[in-house]
């Protein structure tokens, strides 16, 4: 049996601003923008440069029930994890960008690695797997 999780979505406020912090910070690539009359809704879906794995589905909150959730899809934890092959060329071109680093970039067993907030607040790792490490040869 194969599988794999094709998409996460992630609670946005507003299309059009999330687009552009994905698309113009973190750099990654527009992969799909189709509007949905039937819903009024956009199929908005972005991914890492280079990726062929897992892609976020920017989603609108369009319910009272789901503005809450809008930079605190994980109730503060670190939500999304960013690996990267060159992890200084990415933290410095990010905070060049803008981009809120909370924590500052240490060396920890696996990798090294920084937290970041995307542009509602939840929190990504920014990292870049050790070579021995078990998921390294999986991203």
């Amino acid at each position: 049996m194969r599988q794999s999780i094709v998409h996460i979505a992630l609670v946005v406020k507003d299309y059009d601003e999330a687009i552009d912090f994905y698309v113009n910070k973190l750099k990654f690539e527009l992969i799909e923008d189709t509007y949905q009359p039937e819903q009024d809704k956009r199929w908005v879906v972005v991914s890492p440069p280079g990726a062929k794995g897992v892609t976020l589905l920017l989603a609108r909150a369009s319910k009272p029930e789901q503005f809450d959730f809008v930079g605190n899809q994980a109730g503060g934890r670190v939500f999304l994890f960013l690996n990267t092959d060159d992890f200084w060329r990415d933290y410095n071109r990010m905070v060049t960008d803008g981009v809120k680093f909370v924590r500052e970039p240490k060396q920890a067993d696996y990798g090294i690695v920084a937290v970041f907030e995307d542009l509602y607040g939840n929190r990504w790792d920014l990292l870049q797997l050790d070579p021995d490490h078990p998921m390294a040869t999986r991203v």
